[in-house]
């Protein structure tokens, strides 16, 4: 019988189901991010023509691209109260309607100031979008596949972000005043069967739970689980964790965040901390400005630039889907180091390469590959770590009550510094070279990967209500190693 015992204890364990509603629901939520992505992508060429057709100067230029990044934190700071009292559902909605409007309004814009109202809109709308779609998914899914799941949003925002870079491609060759137009206004279309899609799917039963409504999310917990048990187990930690709340709307909440206990700050300060470095990271500047970095580095027909920004638009999107998969296996912290620790390295042979390509009249085809080479490496490791990981982990670890608000602080931040990087890159990159940049956003990535190592503990394979107790006491906080 012991030796049966011994046998059966050396059999690996089972791997974890994908539970298939869970993932429907997930993949519903996650859809609005392929219009931020799509944003992202289709901008970066969108804006050589808009700046033609125009005739607007390189200030102009950042201020379009970097107002919708600023914009967002008005979304981003309103999300967490909005889904508090509406609901995650219906504030996926409200997300995707936003940025319909900001569509059409960017795609008919006459001029310059109409072009910028359209943007603003839109920022609204992806500031909603970046804080309710993780956080819905989050609390949709079973702990062992929440890495995967909640990884879904950064994978359509890349998915969105290739998009953008073949429809770039597509519609260059029409005419300048007609082509930004098509390019910026085609994301109504999916906005539309985006909000049609996301009333199909149900309340987040976390937040049914807080509203008082056991019975709704006991069903949504039966359909998102793979036993009874299973359902038994998460619905007791789920109200134990909500406390005795009935009809809650999310009053008080900033109260606590802005005075914080021990554990909640350590909470905010990883929160926070990940939501910086990830655009502090450059990311998204080097993403909307590839066409100008490549044309720094001798690549000057417009549509071998677009068509070089594809390449890495697609290098991104294998990158992403594969962390996304191995996320729940692995765990973050490895999977966030080495995408730190990887992007670090990028950056410094993309510096190198600028660095010896602004100080010679000749551009060799090999430093022009060492730079196209490192952007595709950069924007890679970006979707191994920092890019899903980012979403994931600040949704999974505030407490039911402050999650949304918590989650939307966080964001917040992660808006303020992408708008902020996204206005000055240019002009940073003007006084200091390109060169100059990247050796900058690598010195960032190396403070980051040490930020990671001391303040970030694991969070994989536990449930929502588990992860509080890792932030509890110090000595259980510290780093599984």
């Amino acid at each position: 019988m012991d030796e049966d015992n011994k046998m059966e204890s050396d059999q690996p364990p089972k791997k974890t189901p994908l539970n298939k509603y869970a993932l429907a629901c997930a993949l519903l939520a996650s859809t609005n991010s392929i219009l931020l992505g799509y944003d992202i992508g289709v901008m970066s060429g969108a804006v050589l023509f808009i700046k033609d057709n125009m005739n607007i100067s390189s200030s102009q230029v950042e201020i379009l691209v970097g107002s919708l990044n600023v914009c967002s934190l008005i979304g981003a700071l309103a999300s967490g109260k909005t889904s508090d009292m509406i609901g995650r559902r219906y504030t996926i909605i409200l997300s995707a309607t936003t940025f319909l409007i900001g569509s059409i309004l960017m795609g008919f814009a006459p001029s310059y100031p109409f072009l910028m109202a359209g943007r603003v809109v839109a920022g609204i709308g992806v500031g909603y979008s970046l804080m309710i779609a993780p956080v819905y998914t989050a609390e949709v899914s079973p702990a062992m596949t929440r890495g995967l799941l909640t990884s879904l949003p950064e994978i359509f925002i890349t998915v969105g972000i290739l998009l953008g870079y073949i429809f770039n491609y597509a519609l260059a060759a029409l005419p300048h005043h007609i082509n930004w137009r098509l390019m910026l206004g085609l994301a109504a279309l999916p906005a539309i069967a985006i909000a049609y899609g996301v009333l199909q799917m149900p309340e987040s039963p976390r937040w049914l739970i807080m509203k008082g409504n056991i019975e709704e999310a006991k069903r949504v917990l039966r359909k998102t689980s793979d036993n009874n048990e299973e359902v038994d187990l998460r619905l007791e930690e789920i109200i134990k964790a909500a406390g005795s709340t009935t009809n809650w709307k999310g009053q008080g909440i900033w109260k606590e965040l802005l005075k914080p206990t021990k554990p909640l700050r350590r909470i905010l300060l990883a929160a926070i901390g990940i939501n910086f470095f990830m655009q502090a990271s450059g990311n998204d500047a080097v993403v909307y400005y590839t066409p100008s970095v490549f044309k720094a580095a001798g690549i000057h027909n417009r549509k071998g630039l677009i068509a070089v920004t594809i390449m890495m638009g697609m290098a991104k999107t294998f990158f992403c889907i594969l962390s996304a998969l191995f996320l729940d296996n692995f765990g973050r912290r490895p999977m966030l180091l080495l995408g730190t620790i990887g992007m670090a390295v990028s950056l410094a042979g993309l510096g190198l390469g600028s660095m010896y390509l602004h100080n010679v009249d000749y551009k060799p085809p090999w430093a022009i590959a060492l730079c196209v080479v490192a952007v595709c490496a950069d924007v890679s490791f970006f979707s191994i770590g920092l890019g899903p990981i980012t979403w994931v982990y600040s949704s999974e670890i505030f407490p039911i009550r402050l999650r949304a608000q918590g989650t939307s602080l966080a964001v917040s931040v992660n808006r303020l510094v992408s708008g902020a990087v996204a206005m000055t890159f240019l002009t940073i990159s003007n006084k200091i070279t390109f060169a100059g940049t990247f050796f900058l956003l690598c010195g960032v990535m190396v403070v980051a990967t040490i930020f990671f190592y001391f303040l970030l503990p694991e969070t994989k394979g536990k449930t929502l209500e588990e992860i509080m107790e890792i932030f509890e006491d110090k000595k259980e906080e510290m780093i599984e190693r």
